[in-house]
């Protein structure tokens, strides 16, 4: 199930439920965590981040590094497996922040503050809202 479905399925804002995105930063996998409606902007990520490249990690390039979580379902808490995190300055806007627990079926929500402190991730502009003529017209 796609981060927007589950958004519409809580009740909870596209902008407040986040979605993890794996990325590799010159060749170092990293989470990139962006409001759930948004995507991954990589020429932004890299110009942030300063690397010499950024590209979407593949599914068998990470898949093993989360055994205990699905696929596509990973917590943001790149800090418990050696991962950098980064986070779209967009989410720190919100009071709260919500997003999958290792599985499609359970969301966990939290302080943005208290995940802040937990994961202490990099603030950084990176995502914005999909161009919605390149959508078609089936997503409006």
């Amino acid at each position: 199930m796609r981060a927007r479905e589950i958004a519409t399925l809580t009740h909870i804002s596209n902008k407040e439920l986040a979605k993890t995105v794996i990325v590799k930063v010159d060749s170092e996998l990293a989470m990139a965590v962006l409001p759930a409606s948004y995507e991954v902007d990589l020429s932004l990520l890299r110009a942030a981040t300063g690397a010499r490249g950024v590209s979407l990690a593949k599914e068998s390039e990470f898949k093993d590094r989360f055994p205990e979580c699905e696929i596509g379902a990973m917590p943001p808490f790149g800090n418990l497996y050696g991962m950098a995190v980064y986070v779209d300055e967009s989410l720190t806007k919100d009071k709260d922040i919500a997003f999958n627990a290792g599985s499609h079926h359970e969301l966990l929500q939290v302080c943005y503050a208290d995940f802040e402190r937990l994961v202490n991730p990099k603030v950084l502009k990176f995502s914005g809202l999909p161009d919605m003529e390149s959508l078609g017209a089936w997503h409006l």
